[in-house]
């Protein structure tokens, strides 16, 4: 993975960085595992905006991505490594040995016509997906399930990762991409390796005209609203007073969310980094 960084040829070149997209193998995603995906403007059922600053960007089709890896003892082949316009990981085309096709998110170092498996019995290389139970302790893995069965949840963005550090009786002991240090059942799967794209953070857009592309629409603060708008809005001048609220009048900021009585709360041994 690489980034691009342009001459300021014109001020929208000025300051742009963007991938340079040489892991890519295909232009076009595989026909059958993808659908029509409806952009709603931030609009729900009646039009009514519900989630402010979205709309237009370019047509984008959904790609159909397997975070279950329930594929076992079946071998399959990386076919293509390609772009994916709905998460900022690349995804990687595997073709299994039963003819199925599927979608996964490509690991960091992935390379076509790599074999891949998963399930008991499955080497703990990059790309395979095991059992927390069979991953050698310190290992670099991804796309963690939460519940046996339920489909990966964590670390699924571009360059992110966890690591399994410990097991006790029926948990694994796994510290988070955000510091957290939680428990999970050792029956969960996880995927070995780090997610690809690692140089996503350092991308820059260049111009507003780019996050329009993306659907992004823009983004005004709450300072600059009126006070009939906005609970940080009004005063003379530049005014900023009073605490960080969000619109609907909730702290931010440091303000913890979080519902003390959740029930996995257990589950967390050391919770995320301040």
């Amino acid at each position: 993975m690489a980034v691009r960084i342009f001459k300021p040829t014109t001020p929208g070149q000025r300051g742009k960085v963007l991938s340079t997209f040489e892991e890519i193998t295909a232009s076009k995603p595989e026909k059958s595992l993808t659908y029509g995906r409806a952009k709603t403007g931030g609009r729900n059922n009646t039009g009514k905006m519900t989630v402010r600053y979205i709309g237009g960007g370019h047509k984008q089709k959904y790609r159909c991505v397997d975070f279950w890896r329930d594929k076992d003892g079946v071998p399959g082949t990386v076919k293509t490594v390609e772009y994916d316009p709905n998460r900022t990981a690349r995804i990687a085309l595997v073709y299994y040995a039963d003819g199925e096709k599927r979608y996964i998110v490509a690991p960091n170092g992935i390379q076509v016509g790599q074999k891949i498996e998963s399930g008991k019995g499955a080497a703990p290389e990059i790309g395979n997906a095991l059992f927390l139970s069979d991953i050698p302790l310190g290992t670099i893995i991804h796309n963690i399930e939460l519940r046996p069965g339920e489909g990966a949840k964590m670390a699924r963005s571009a360059g992110s990762y966890a690591q399994l550090t410990a097991r006790d009786g029926k948990y694994a002991v796994v510290k988070l991409p955000s510091g957290e240090t939680r428990m999970i059942l050792v029956t969960c799967k996880a995927t070995i390796g780090s997610v690809s794209n690692g140089d996503h953070e350092l991308e820059k857009s260049g111009k507003a005209g780019r996050s329009r592309w993306m659907g992004r629409r823009p983004h005004n603060r709450g300072v600059v609203m009126n006070p009939v708008d906005h609970p940080m809005g009004g005063g003379e001048g530049r005014a900023s007073g009073g605490h960080p609220r969000s619109r609907k009048g909730l702290l931010a900021k440091g303000y913890k969310t979080r519902r003390p009585k959740k029930l996995s709360n257990k589950f967390i041994i050391e919770r995320r980094n301040k």
